[in-house]
């Protein structure tokens, strides 16, 4: 089992099945969402995903045409995204171990920031989403 817990200590989940994959996303709304050029985030099965502490601190928005972002109502840590019932998005920085997954591509990078240039790591980039490249 791995855990993600808030700044703040008021939330955290735990992770009990694998995560199925991890990417850097670069759209516009992980800027916004963390103010920084992208987010790190990994795919875990809703079944291998739950609330143990804090569920009445957990505050959401849902955009009409994204996932909905879950963050902590306290110290406003962004935990993770949910989309229908079959997935969950974990922010890899409110884990409190490793995650045993790196990511391994770069999303939405038709949408990097301009003043941060993307690495030269290797990994596949994708315009869009890399699910749907």
């Amino acid at each position: 089992m791995l855990t993600g817990t808030c700044n703040c200590g008021a939330v955290q989940f735990a992770v009990t099945e694998p995560f199925v994959g991890a990417t850097y996303c670069h759209c516009t709304r992980c800027q916004r969402r963390t103010g920084t050029g992208a987010s790190a985030n990994a795919r875990v099965a809703a079944s291998g995903f739950s609330v143990v502490r804090g569920a009445d601190r957990l505050r959401s928005w849902a955009p009409a045409d994204g996932a909905e972002k879950f963050f902590c109502g306290d110290c406003g840590s962004a935990m993770f995204s949910r989309s229908g019932s079959e997935w969950v998005g974990v922010r890899l920085g409110v884990l409190d171990g490793d995650p045993g997954i790196r990511p391994g591509a770069r999303q939405y990078v038709a949408y990097a920031a301009v003043w941060e240039s993307l690495p030269d790591d290797g990994l596949p980039r994708h315009d869009e989403s890399a699910r749907s490249s």
